[in-house]
């Protein structure tokens, strides 16, 4: 009984720790997103989520090389937007251009970083909660409901 009472505990700790981190992370967030001049081409905060992505050039973001340069390209943030009903349905935008990635110093580069990887968290979270929300609205569908 208590193994499963610690697990209980354990999993409460862990959700309230994320949601502390997501807190933490929002406020973060919109202080890159005016500092590194984001708001310049999306007037709203809350219009960043709109994207379905955003992405880093110049800049790596994976795990063995994080922050590494690219040599000879060009640190960019960019947002993609989908559109399902236009010809080409991605549509990349120039979010920020921050000038040839070598020459981005080290700690402008951690800001874009921190604003890409943060926006990617919050971004799970609310992919998360849109799929919590289909489960829960497919299960008050009566059977053979479902189009």
């Amino acid at each position: 009984m208590s193994s499963a009472l610690d697990r209980l505990k354990n999993l409460s700790a862990q959700i309230s720790s994320y949601e502390l981190e997501r807190k933490n992370n929002l406020k973060s967030l919109e202080v890159l997103y005016i500092s590194l001049g984001i708001d310049n081409k999306v007037v709203s905060f809350h219009d960043l989520f709109e994207f379905k992505a955003i992405n880093l050039s110049g800049i790596s973001l994976a795990d063995e090389s994080l922050g590494m340069v690219k040599e000879g390209k060009y640190a960019q943030v960019i947002g993609i937007l989908y559109d399902n009903t236009a010809k080409v349905k991605n549509k990349n935008i120039s979010l920020g251009y921050y000038g040839r990635a070598e020459k981005v110093n080290s700690d402008l580069r951690r800001d874009i970083i921190a604003f890409v990887l943060g926006w990617r968290f919050e971004k799970s979270f609310r992919t998360l909660e849109h799929y919590h929300n289909l489960m829960t609205q497919l299960k008050t569908l009566p059977r053979g409901d479902v189009c």
